[in-house]
Formats: structure tokens, sequence, C-alpha cells
């Protein structure tokens, strides 16, 4: 049995909750407002957060000193493989300094750390969005100053993989799986061994193009527009990182709303969505190639394979792979549960986080 307190931190709200062997007993979602989030850096903001984490589980009689342990989610670190990491004083250090880059997330493993410390427990995080455990084929590019990087939904595509191991009784290591995650961003990971061998970088210009994300755009187009005086660097990313894709095209990022569209005869918003379908479908037969054919299951996951246009228009393209199956939604909270259960009990080894370079 094991008692946790689970914080995943975002940029306008923190959400925790306590998980009693996997089931959640207790959630709290926090929305911050312009005072806290006007505050200069991280480290200005960790007490504040912290405090009011301690607040709402005094007010809801939340013991502390009943838990076993606290889990954060991972922030900007290097480049780790997946798995769950005691949150030590490099991982503390390069998270504070937000060495790797600035995130709320960030702050998910400090503040586990620093409520695990009161109550003489242990901290950890498990599978930041930084992990990388991609193939060295998979890394090359057609330019040797540039690499690909890992970059991608690795909690959840990690959760999901898991969970559909245990519930066909077989073990995660021992399956080749593509999962694609549909959310916000889109990512499309091939699986093989426990390890994502290769996925396309959510972040920053690779593959489908999702809700609020371009993905992959042509090359030359895109230099074109980059020197032509028209935008910054910092509006250009924010074009499309946040205000690409379904929202470039139909002006919102709400799948159902352009469901509606579709339903009333937009035939525009239809050509738009099963584009985007299309793009995931093309990425998964992508992985299916990563994998040689062998491939024991697709997995769709994220708040998009809620809805039935898209998950329709993926199964047309890609039922001939492997059989599908469907675990809508995301919920971080609960797959952090599961994954630092899973290492307190022994199932999953528990790894040591060290500092590159000085």
């Amino acid at each position: 049995m094991t008692r946790l307190l689970v914080i995943n931190p975002g940029s306008t709200s923190t959400k925790f909750g306590i998980f009693h062997d996997g089931e959640a007993v207790f959630l709290r979602t926090l929305r911050h407002g312009e005072e806290l989030l006007s505050l200069p850096g991280l480290k200005s903001q960790l007490p504040v957060r912290e405090q009011l984490i301690r607040e709402a589980l005094e007010e809801s009689g939340q013991d502390l000193a009943s838990l076993d342990a606290v889990i954060g989610r991972g922030g900007l670190l290097h480049p780790l493989e997946g798995g769950v990491y005691e949150v030590n004083q490099d991982m503390k250090d390069d998270l504070e300094s937000c060495r790797y880059g600035w995130h709320a997330s960030n702050l998910g493993g400090v503040i586990a750390l620093s409520l695990a410390k009161s109550i003489g427990r242990k901290a950890y995080i498990a599978d930041p969005v930084i992990v990388d455990e991609l193939e060295p084929l998979a890394r090359l590019t057609g330019w040797p100053a540039f690499s690909r990087k890992s970059i991608f939904h690795a909690l959840n595509q990690k959760a999901v993989a898991r969970r559909y191991a245990t519930e066909t009784g077989g073990a995660y290591e021992d399956l080749n799986l593509i999962v694609a995650h549909l959310g916000g961003g889109i990512s499309v990971g091939a699986h093989s061994g426990g390890r994502v061998i290769d996925v396309n970088n959510a972040l920053s210009g690779e593959g489908p193009f999702s809700p609020e994300r371009t993905g992959s755009l042509p090359f030359l187009d895109l230099m074109e527009l980059c020197f032509s005086g028209r935008h910054s660097l910092d509006e250009l990313k924010n074009l499309f990182i946040g205000r690409g894709g379904l929202t470039a095209w139909l002006g919102t990022s709400d799948a159902a709303a352009i469901d509606r569209r579709i339903e009333a005869g937009d035939e525009k918003a239809r050509l738009v969505l099963e584009a985007m379908s299309y793009q995931v479908a093309k990425a998964i037969g992508g992985a299916a190639a990563v994998l040689k054919g062998r491939v024991d299951a697709l997995i769709l996951t994220g708040g998009l394979a809620y809805d039935p246009y898209i998950v329709d228009w993926i199964k047309e393209r890609v039922s001939f792979i492997a059989p599908i199956k469907v675990y809508p939604g995301e919920d971080e909270l609960a797959a952090l549960a599961d994954t630092a259960g899973r290492a307190l009990k022994g199932e999953l080894p528990i790894k040591t986080y060290r500092k590159e370079g000085p």
C-alpha cells in the first residue's frame, strides 16, 4: 500500500492530489491570478505555490505525515532515459536555475522535495518531457550541425503503454507498441523493449500539425518567411507553437466546436480536421516502419482521442497495422501516481540524476 502526494504545476494553475494505492482520495486545482504569475522567475513563485498547497491540504484535513512519498511533474533537465528519479541536490540545482529552460513544470520536483523533506520522506519525478531514448539512426538529420531531439508527451505515452501491457497480461518491455498522443500537441512514438526508440519532437516543429502547433512545414517556404522581415523570432515561435494548426486554419483549437461546424455542413472544417488525422496516420505508418512491421498494438490517447471523427479517420488508415486500443484523455496526476507507485513496489527501478558538465 502506498500513499502519495502528487504535484503537477502548470503555467496558470497547480494541480495536486493524494493517491492511496493508485486511487485518488483527494484532488485539487489551484488557479493562479496575475499577482502570482507576475512574480519574476521560478524561485519567487516557489514559496507561494508551496504554501498554497500546504494550506489546501490542511484545510481539507489531509495529513502530510501519512504520506509515503511525494512525486512532482518532471521539468526541463538534460536528456534522460525514461523512468522514476529521486529528486536530489543535482536535480534541484538544475531545476531551480532553469539551466535547461524555464517551464512551470520545473517547480514540480523542487516543491515535492521541500514537502517531502519536511516529513522525512523522499521526493521523485517520473518520465519528464525531455525523456530521450532515441536510437542512433533516429538522431541524424541531413545537416551535421543539427540532430533530432526527443521532446514529447513521455509521461502519458509510457503510462498508457504500461497500462495496456498490464491489461493484456504482458510486460511493457516485451512489447512493440505505437502510441499516438493527441492533444494540444501531437506526438507519435515507437516503443520497443520498454524504450521510445523514435518519436517526433512535438514542440519544435516535427510531425503532424495539431490544434495549436504547425508540425512540419515546407522548408524553403519557411526560410523565406523567416527572412521576410514581417515577423520577429519571438513572434514566429508564438505563431508556430501556440497559434498554428487548427487554430491557424479555423480560428479555434476546440475540436468539439469544429465537430459542430462539420455537422452543420462546414466542408473546410471537415477537410482541415481530416487532414490533421491523415498526418497522424502517416506518422503511425512511419513508426510501423521503424518497428519493421512487428507491432503488437496501436494506442490512441490524449484529449482528442475522445473525438469520434478523429479516431475513426485514423483507424480507417492504420487498422491494417495492428489492433487499436483507445485510452482517451490525459490524467497526468494519475499517471505520476501509477508510475511512482510501481517504483516504490519494486516493479520499476528508482534512478539517480547526475548533473552534466560544470
